[in-house]
């Protein structure tokens, strides 16, 4: 994690390799962090270092500053405008485009001046109370942008600039500790053993294999920990490639912390904004796939209809938490799915594909996380087992632990915890029976108890009358 930050300093120019030298051995020396290593130097202040670590975009305040050409945000301009019935105000496209006053203004000088507007009506001098109209020339050049592409959103961002911010807020830099682990994982019930491993694993920031068997809670363990990463990062809501619009920011994955601050917003330079609008500010993403994944899920996908491209899931989890979920149960051989990642996982690098033929390469910065139930020398070789750095086991509870579960489940659900009727559960139905003792035996039980007692209109009790019905319903006896 530490190399990562000081390559990154040494790429930008801020330190030189001889001076990471130094820095990393006083590192060891007085047991502090490599950046507080570099202060103490002298190489670097914590400014610069803050800066470096937590990018904030800069606000554009005219169309050269966005990266983007006259004649794209033009054409992009005009769709917004077409939308609007070939009527509009400049309140709507700045809205719409998410880019400043002045910038919309330096816009509509353009096309009016190229016949593509005209002012349909004004309640003063002011720009802001103008309503224009598309000329028909306007709606020709409008219709004729829809052809290629029907995305009219956000102005995207240049991949240059999309790649620069995702390289300076990588998921390595974050600081996690025992403290972190132990809160992130306090709603659940965990051995000092796990918690041991886990810490370590999670902190690296690379590839994480976690195996056991079906019900010990590897997928929540997973979960639970990319939930609780600290901190916050910039998503584009879209990337600009070679003249094509990739859709990056997607509410279902990425947790907005920023303030609403409404359609009416004047997204001029007098509101004060502290960066570029076109990006959002959002919590770490975790993204979660299944059985239902596949590897074209890692590529480009070019929508026939709407003519632009969504991100692939990997690109949706920049930053933060890739979780394969039930690993070995997709439709294609595990090998097959893995080969794809074993070059991002080795250069820290992706390259995707557009339709066009066009190749580009962005970072790969997310922590993976495998989760399965089958025996891992089952479904990869020792080859790739060997790219991910982190193997933990999650074990079936020990007996104390399913107490513990079982208790926080009832007390959860406002369900009397009694100790004699879990000793009768344990008892009747693993020690005679060689059952293992699942994590997730607890919530099920009680949820039978639950649907029970909903079905019969009587309160839910946790005794050994209702633990043999939720049994009879949940343990399968072959």
């Amino acid at each position: 994690m530490k190399d990562s930050i000081g390559k990154l300093f040494i790429r930008e120019g801020l330190i030189s390799a001889a001076q990471l030298v130094q820095a990393k051995i006083k590192q060891k020396q007085s047991g502090i962090k490599l950046e507080d290593s570099l202060v103490s130097l002298g190489y670097l202040t914590t400014e610069q270092i803050k800066k470096f670590l937590h990018p904030i975009p800069p606000l554009p305040l005219r169309i050269i500053d966005t990266g983007l050409s006259e004649a794209f945000l033009s054409e992009l301009s005009l769709k917004i405008a077409y939308q609007e019935a070939g009527t509009f105000t400049m309140q709507r496209i700045i809205n719409k485009l998410c880019l400043t006053f002045n910038i919309i203004d330096e816009l509509i000088e353009l096309l009016k001046a190229d016949q593509l507007i005209a002012i349909r009506s004004a309640a003063s001098y002011g720009r802001e109370t103008q309503v224009f109209e598309l000329t028909q020339r306007g709606r020709e050049r409008a219709e004729k942008a829809f052809g290629i592409s029907l995305y009219a959103g956000a102005a995207p961002i240049p991949l240059k600039d999309y790649t620069r911010i995702l390289t300076h807020q990588y998921v390595g830099q974050i600081e996690v500790d025992m403290d972190w682990i132990r809160k992130s994982l306090s709603h659940m019930v965990v051995g000092e053993k796990l918690l041991n491993q886990l810490g370590p694993a999670f902190s690296s920031g690379k590839a994480i294999f976690l195996y056991g068997p079906p019900g010990t809670g590897k997928s929540s363990f997973a979960e639970a920990l990319g939930r609780a990463l600290p901190d916050h990062i910039f998503i584009p809501q879209a990337i600009e490639v070679g003249g094509q619009v990739i859709r990056v920011y997607d509410p279902a994955i990425h947790f907005s912390v920023e303030e609403d601050t409404g359609e009416d917003m004047q997204l001029d330079i007098t509101t004060n904004l502290k960066y570029d609008p076109r990006w959002k500010k959002c919590r770490r993403p975790v993204v979660m796939v299944g059985a239902e994944f596949t590897t074209d899920m890692l590529d480009l996908q070019l929508d026939s209809n709407s003519r632009f491209y969504e991100a692939p899931v990997q690109m949706k989890a920049a930053n933060g938490v890739f979780i394969l979920d039930d690993f070995g149960r997709q439709k294609m051989a595990p090998q097959e799915m893995l080969n794809r990642w074993i070059v991002p996982f080795e250069r820290g690098t992706d390259f995707l594909s557009m339709h066009t033929g066009m190749k580009f390469e962005i970072p790969f910065d997310q922590v993976s996380i495998f989760c399965t139930n089958l025996r891992p020398m089952d479904l990869v070789d020792e080859a790739f087992l060997r790219r991910i750095r982190h193997k933990v086991m999650i074990p079936h509870a020990t007996e104390a632990e399913f107490r513990e579960i079982l208790r926080r489940v009832c007390a959860m659900q406002g369900i009397d915890y009694k100790e004699d009727v879990t000793d009768y559960l344990l008892d009747k139905y693993y020690r005679k029976t060689g059952r293992a003792l699942a994590g997730s035996h607890p919530r099920d039980i009680i949820d039978q108890i639950i649907d029970l007692s909903r079905f019969l209109k009587q309160p839910a009790k946790f005794t050994a009358a209702t633990v043999d019905a939720a049994a009879a319903n949940y343990f399968v006896e072959m």
